[in-house]
């Protein structure tokens, strides 16, 4: 049985025991948290496709790590105009482990 959530703007595809990393979340390590945002459940040939989401299927997951990504860095530059600008970005991430997909 697996299910496709969206959470911070993007899609996932998880199973009870996957572990995944998505935009941060609130929640502390350690805390079990209900995503309601369920877009389509499968159980061996059945699958139910929400419009725009499944009615009562959740998905449970506990928090395993809250952290940042890897430093993204962005370059910009005008040619022959002298202008160079250089930056980074690191996201703040959530780690999940996937517990159960509820229907």
């Amino acid at each position: 049985m697996y299910a496709v959530i969206r959470t911070g703007g993007k899609q996932y595809r998880v199973a009870a025991g996957d572990s995944v990393e998505v935009e941060k979340l609130d929640g502390e390590v350690g805390e079990t948290i209900t995503l309601n945002d369920v877009l389509l459940v499968a159980d061996g040939d059945t699958v139910q496709i929400g419009q725009p989401t499944v009615a009562g299927a959740s998905v449970s997951a506990r928090i395993t790590g809250q952290h940042r990504g890897n430093k993204v860095r962005v370059f910009r530059y005008r040619p022959k105009k002298r202008i160079r600008v250089r930056s980074g970005h690191r996201q703040y991430l959530t780690r999940l482990q996937i517990e159960s997909v509820n229907l």
